[in-house]
């Protein structure tokens, strides 16, 4: 500790005799540290004549006061739009973004020079923080307005003409009707004016009366038809001040090549399976199956379709109503076909066929559908596939009832015959022969009746039996003409359904898809 405390005083002490000699140095002229730094020359940076410029331009500029010497003239800043691309148009939002370059002019009194005290410059680059803007805004601005513009610099002439050009993104806000989708065409937009200063203190105008589009980009969802621009003085009632605006109207049209094969032409194939449910035969079993699933497959369409539509009860789009259309027609069918089914299976436990119905759908609509209205008897088995349909064995069967009846007749015809006879050939002198032999006879006879008569009751059951089933033929038969019948009329029924859904299909599939659309851009174009 002592060490330390030695230490510490002896090099206070060397410093306190150190300092005299170092201010004794500085204040001669001959040391030699001065004698070295004095060999070296100092020479100012140079400024160039862009920097004085800037400099000079900016020397107590104030930016958030109007550039204007007399406070009661305006500021007229020229709004000019150079037209590079639509970026997308969101219908379901309602926004149209488009790609352009914002161009801006005015006038600056605090910034003009004479080029010959500045080596001939007549233009200069100034970051734009550093100057008076215009506070213009789209009004009908969609996006967030913390998205600032792009810092470009400001190109200011001698004369203090100021050239402001701002490539941006504009998401701008537009009414999208869609009735006539997806031949639709829209009208958006841009409505660019000053947001605090009124037109006393900064006047709005056009720079050009045409939008460049020089730099265009070719969309390949939209057309771009025509650009207009329109100035726009408005004074509203609570202040005297007017209020310019400039108005540039973008007037786009849908590109429907696309739209035609994933849309349109989808939409006219499925109507077209419609029609197939009145041409499948009712037999397979499938009619009320393809009509169920053709409505189905419209329902996931259209819900597709409604996924790109802006959610609006203003506007009902034409793709929308067409398949409306067809879905009813859809559904219709499918009742319809129901119908059509119960008539086609009407058997025998049901009525015949009225003689209304048989005269206007047999005898007159049949021959102008050309359906047949004669019976068919292709089939060779009836319904339920125990007894053949054949007439050639029902006139068998006839002709076997025919001889067995006959046959019985016969009998009974010979023995009263025989007995009669055997009677008128005996004398007197042989009675007594005569009358044993013909007890013996009439035994005889009374075996063979016994003999016949069980003959024919085997004969007259077999009679029976072939009227029953001839009864039965002829029932099935009556049973069997009157199933045709019935399905001849559900044959005529589904041929007239089927061309009155082929002409509502044809006729809504024109009206709304081609005559709707033509007849609206002749009135809007002619």
């Amino acid at each position: 500790m002592f060490q330390f405390l030695l230490i510490s005083s002896l090099s206070v002490k060397y410093h306190s005799d150190e300092q005299p000699q170092r201010s004794n140095s500085q204040t001669h002229p001959n040391s030699p540290h001065d004698n070295y730094y004095a060999d070296i020359p100092f020479k100012a940076p140079e400024m160039t004549e862009e920097q004085r410029l800037m400099t000079y331009l900016l020397k107590g500029y104030e930016r958030s006061v109007r550039p204007v010497k007399n406070a009661s003239k305006a500021v007229v800043v020229k709004m000019g739009l150079t037209f590079t691309q639509i970026f997308d148009m969101d219908e379901k939002n309602q926004v149209l973004v488009t790609n352009v370059w914002l161009d801006q002019a005015w006038e600056d009194d605090f910034l003009m020079w004479d080029p010959i005290d500045f080596h001939n410059i007549t233009a200069l680059r100034i970051p734009c923080y550093k100057l008076w803007l215009p506070d213009m805004v789209l009004y009908n601005n969609a996006a967030e307005y913390t998205e600032g513009l792009m810092p470009a610099n400001a190109m200011v002439k001698h004369t203090g003409e100021v050239f402001w050009p701002i490539p941006t993104k504009l998401q701008s806000s537009c009414k999208v009707d869609v009735t006539y989708f997806p031949f639709d065409e829209q009208m958006c937009k841009l409505k660019f004016g000053s947001w605090t200063y009124d037109g006393f203190q900064v006047d709005v105008t056009n720079q050009t009366s045409e939008v460049d589009l020089s730099n265009y980009v070719v969309n390949g969802e939209w057309e771009l038809l025509s650009i207009k621009i329109v100035r726009n003085v408005v004074t509203y009632s609570c202040c005297p001040e007017p209020f310019p605006d400039v108005t540039f109207f973008v007037h786009i049209r849908r590109r429907i090549l696309y739209y035609m094969y994933n849309v349109v032409f989808p939409c006219i194939m499925m109507s077209a399976l419609t029609l197939l449910v009145f041409c499948l035969p009712p037999d397979s079993g499938e009619k009320i199956a393809l009509g169920i699933t053709v409505l189905l497959a419209f329902s996931v369409f259209m819900l597709a379709v409604a996924e790109n539509l802006p959610e609006t009860s203003e506007f009902v789009p034409l793709i929308s109503i067409y398949l409306t259309i067809v879905m009813s027609l859809t559904s219709v069918s499918v009742i319809m076909t129901v119908l059509v089914l119960n008539l086609h299976h009407r058997g025998p436990s049901k009525h015949g066929v009225p003689i209304w119905i048989r005269k206007v759908f047999l005898e007159k609509l049949s021959h102008f559908f050309c359906v047949s209205s004669e019976p068919s008897y292709s089939h060779c088995y009836s319904d339920d596939g125990h007894f053949i349909r054949n007439v050639s064995l029902k006139l068998t069967l006839e002709n076997i009832a025919q001889e067995l009846q006959s046959e019985i007749q016969l009998d009974s015809k010979i023995t009263d015959t025989v007995t009669v006879v055997e009677c008128h050939g005996t004398r007197i002198a042989e009675r007594s022969e005569c009358l044993h032999n013909v007890h013996q006879n009439e035994n005889n006879l009374k075996h063979s009746e016994r003999t016949s008569w069980s003959h024919a009751r085997t004969n007259e059951e077999i009679l029976k039996a072939l009227r029953r089933i001839i009864d039965k033929h002829e029932r099935e038969d009556r049973d069997y003409e009157m199933m045709q019948e019935w399905r001849r009329v559900a044959q005529v029924v589904d041929r007239i359904l089927f061309w009155i859904f082929l002409i509502g299909t044809s006729v809504s599939t024109l009206a709304v898809l081609v005559i709707s659309p033509l007849t609206r851009f002749k009135l809007t174009h002619f």
